[in-house]
């Protein structure tokens, strides 16, 4: 089984009531979170692709929840930022409503194997009402990566 999504959750690259204007001002505050992480060589590559994936089909895929995720020669190993948004964003989801919970995923351009299976469990995890009710009260980095510790659990 692959290493657990609180192995990616860093509080450091987690914000709570995180504010955003917009779309595009939103994908690019949230690489930001990534941008000093190890392994991330240029955070505007890494942005670009992301820009790219989401110009393809967008990343919000209902129930307030987007995925933004690319994979970029910028990225030497997988790295993710969280967000709750203080007010929703629009972001083009599939379901036409804005979004609250936003989980930014970058990995290597080689691995894509491992970046499905990846968001796959993402979308399994946050697929929860619950999991997405307690992040949205959750007031610190560290309650979020408990919520999501408790909820990939109870997957097994």
């Amino acid at each position: 089984m692959a290493a657990p999504l609180t192995s990616l959750l860093h509080p450091d690259r987690i914000r709570v009531g995180f504010r955003a204007v917009s779309k595009t001002d939103l994908l690019r505050q949230v690489v930001d979170l990534v941008a000093s992480a190890e392994g991330v060589e240029d955070p505007v590559r890494v942005l670009r692709a992301v820009q790219a994936r989401e110009a393809q089909l967008s990343t919000g895929v209902g129930q307030g929840l987007a995925f933004p995720h690319a994979r970029s020669s910028a990225v030497q190993d997988t790295v993710a930022a969280f967000v709750t948004l203080a007010a929703p964003v629009e972001f083009e989801a599939l379901d036409g409503a804005p979004v609250r919970l936003v989980l930014l995923l970058a990995g290597p351009e080689g691995d894509r194997g491992a970046h499905v299976r990846l968001l796959s469990r993402v979308s399994r995890v946050l697929a929860q009402h619950q999991t997405r009710e307690a992040l949205l009260a959750a007031r610190t980095p560290e309650e979020i990566v408990e919520v999501f510790a408790e909820a990939e659990a109870a997957l097994r």
